[in-house]
């Protein structure tokens, strides 16, 4: 009985290990995250302090990650709805 509990003890170190070395991967890349988010920040404040809009900014941003047909449906689509609002 004494080895099957020895295997079993050593079967929660290795997954509390593997579980560790999940939390700290994590950990690592939220820290990276916050860094990469504050380095955006900055480069919006330098944007602004040269008189271009944030807002814009972040839209064309956005806008440059769609795939091309979804960006030309989502226009189309606010331009019928303009339209329709007498817009």
């Amino acid at each position: 009985m004494a080895d099957g509990s020895a295997s079993v003890e050593g079967a929660t170190t290795v997954a509390a290990d593997r579980l560790r070395g999940f939390i700290e991967r994590v950990e690592r890349l939220e820290e990276e995250k916050a860094a990469i988010m504050n380095d955006i920040k900055e480069i919006f404040a330098e944007a602004k302090g040269e008189g271009y809009d944030v807002k814009t900014l972040r839209q064309v941003i956005r806008i440059r990650k769609m795939d091309r047909a979804d960006r030309q449906e989502q226009e189309a689509l606010l331009d019928l709805y303009l339209a329709a609002l007498g817009e």
